[in-house]
């Protein structure tokens, strides 16, 4: 079964892109996020989509216009992923094909992001709203909403992530820094995974 956990490789160049992404994927994270603000994000999700495409979903970050998120359909990304609620964006991606992650902090950002279609929510930044705050947010959210923590999450608090109500998160840190090498990378995802999957056996 596939793991909720995305991948997030702020910073990441186009010639580091497949071998990290290989180094990612081989430990069982299959969906990868390539943020906006990394330098020549569109040749590194092309690189991405071609090399690893059939075996995951790859897609980007920190998209924040409807512009983008056709440069990132273009680019063969089918993942859109905000730090923040717009509807038009979500709705663009929406037709488009692709999944939907906005990023939201309220109650009323939820809503307005599963009424413009998205696909899950990204509680952005998880840190500032806390696991409680997640629990209070999950007890109003439509039963099958999905929502995913974002932020300030690492293997040492998924157990109480997970009993908060998350049902996935995402990984930017803890899972790749500039500069890392596929082999630092591979041993972080592979800790990641396996702290996922103990926090999920022992919810």
């Amino acid at each position: 079964m596939p793991l909720p956990l995305i991948g997030i490789l702020r910073g990441i160049t186009p010639h580091e892109a497949v071998p990290i992404g290989e180094a990612v994927l081989a430990a069982g994270i299959d969906v990868i996020e390539v943020p906006l603000n990394s330098p020549d994000p569109l040749e590194s999700i092309r690189r991405l989509v071609d090399a690893l495409g059939g075996r995951a979903r790859i897609g980007a970050g920190t998209v924040l216009t409807t512009a983008q998120v056709r440069d990132v359909h273009d680019a063969g990304g089918r993942l859109v992923v905000s730090p923040n609620c717009r509807p038009a964006v979500i709705e663009e991606t929406r037709r488009l094909g692709m999944e939907s992650w906005p990023g939201i902090l309220s109650p009323s950002e939820a809503f307005d992001a599963l009424e413009a279609g998205a696909t899950g929510l990204k509680l952005f930044p998880a840190i500032q709203v806390g696991t409680e705050g997640m629990k209070a947010m999950r007890s109003v959210l439509p039963q099958g909403a999905r929502l995913y923590a974002v932020g300030g999450i690492g293997s040492d608090d998924f157990a109480a992530w997970r009993a908060a109500g998350a049902d996935g998160a995402g990984l930017g840190s803890a899972l790749y820094r500039p500069g890392q090498t596929p082999e630092q990378v591979s041993e972080q995802a592979h800790a990641l995974v396996a702290a996922w999957r103990a926090a999920r056996d022992e919810a």
